[in-house]
């Protein structure tokens, strides 16, 4: 990488207090959730287990949305 040549590269705006008072800190990853999951451990049997993740990637979401619906027709 060539050095840096203020000749060249005589388009970067000035780096003074003004410049960096604008400056905002970036967020890395994924934007923070409205409505955050919560992390819990279950012991289900391992018959039970094996078909939900046979049934191919996603099993977990699809068992939540399963569960929320139950939730709320009051079936559990």
């Amino acid at each position: 990488m060539a050095k840096f040549d203020p000749k060249i590269h005589d388009d970067n705006p000035p780096m003074d207090a003004a410049f960096m008072a604008g400056m905002k800190p970036s967020r890395r990853g994924r934007p923070k959730s409205e409505d955050p999951k919560v992390e819990v451990k279950i012991r289900l049997d391992a018959k039970t287990v094996e078909h939900l993740r046979d049934s191919g990637p996603g099993w977990q979401t699809r068992v939540n949305a399963l569960l929320g619906q139950l939730v709320a027709a009051g079936q559990i």
